[in-house]
C-alpha cells in the first residue's frame, strides 16, 4: 500500500465528486487505523455554524462489536426494505432501483464482515442534532474514502435501534449518532453513477414547475 500520508492526495476534486458512488460490497480485509484517521480528519474540515465542530467519530472494528451492530441493523433493514422488495418482485421498479435494493440487501446481510463501522455522532444544540454541520462532514468522509480507495456508503437504518446502539458505543442523548458508514476495501470499483442532466434541475431566476420534466 502507498504511504498513508500521500495516499489519495493527487485525486482531482471534481473527478472524486463525480465518481463517488455508494460502495456496499466490501472485502473483510482489515483497514489500517491510520487510514481511518485520515478519512476522519477530512471530515473535520467541513463547515459548522460558529465553528462549533460538533462531530464525534466512533470507529468500530472488533468483530463482536460489529456483530452487535449488524444483528440489529439487519432486523431494522428487513422491515424498512420490505415494501420495496415486494414492488421489485412485482416488476414495478426500474432495473437501476432493483440493483440498488440488491446492493443494500447485500450490505445488510454482510454488515458484520465490513472491517470498520464508522459512526458519525455530534453534540446537540437546543436539544437537536447539528445536522447542518454533520452531513457536510459526512460528505467529506465519503469523498476522502473515494480518494484513498476505500469503499463506503451512508446509512441511517441503525437509528431504528439508535438509543441501544448509541449506549453500546458510549454515546449519550446529548451526543447521538446520525449516520453509519461501513468502510472497507471495495469489491468492484468507483465510477460515475447514473445521473440526470443538471439541465433538468437547474433553473435561472425562478423555478418553472411546468418545465420540470421530472414531475
Amino acid at each position: 500500500m502507498s504511504d498513508v500520508a500521500t495516499l489519495g492526495e493527487d485525486v482531482p476534486l471534481l473527478e472524486g465528486i463525480r465518481t463517488c458512488r455508494a460502495i456496499r460490497r466490501l472485502r473483510p480485509d482489515p483497514v489500517p487505523p491510520e487510514l481511518v484517521r485520515k478519512v476522519c480528519e477530512a471530515g473535520t474540515f467541513a463547515p459548522s455554524g460558529g465553528n462549533r465542530q460538533p462531530w464525534i467519530f466512533v470507529a468500530v472494528s472488533e468483530p463482536e462489536r460489529r456483530a452487535f451492530v449488524a444483528e440489529r441493523y439487519r432486523r431494522a433493514f428487513r422491515d424498512y426494505i420490505a415494501p420495496a422488495r415486494e414492488r421489485a418482485e412485482r416488476g414495478e421498479l426500474p432495473d437501476a432501483t432493483v440493483r440498488n435494493i440488491r446492493g443494500a440487501l447485500h450490505l445488510a446481510d454482510h454488515l458484520h464482515e465490513a472491517p470498520v463501522h464508522l459512526f458519525v455522532a455530534g453534540w446537540t444544540r437546543r436539544s437537536e442534532p447539528q445536522l447542518q454541520a454533520l452531513f457536510p462532514c459526512i460528505q467529506n468522509l465519503l469523498l476522502a474514502c473515494r480518494a484513498v480507495g476505500l469503499g463506503a456508503s451512508l446509512t441511517t437504518v441503525h437509528r431504528a435501534f439508535g438509543d441501544e446502539i448509541d449506549a453500546y458505543l458510549g454515546l449519550s442523548p446529548e451526543t447521538p449518532s446520525c449516520a453509519l458508514l461501513p468502510l472497507g476495501w471495495p469489491v468492484g470499483r468507483y465510477g460515475r453513477p447514473p445521473r440526470r442532466s443538471v439541465d433538468e434541475c437547474l433553473f435561472w431566476e425562478r423555478y418553472d414547475a411546468a418545465a420540470d420534466s421530472r414531475r
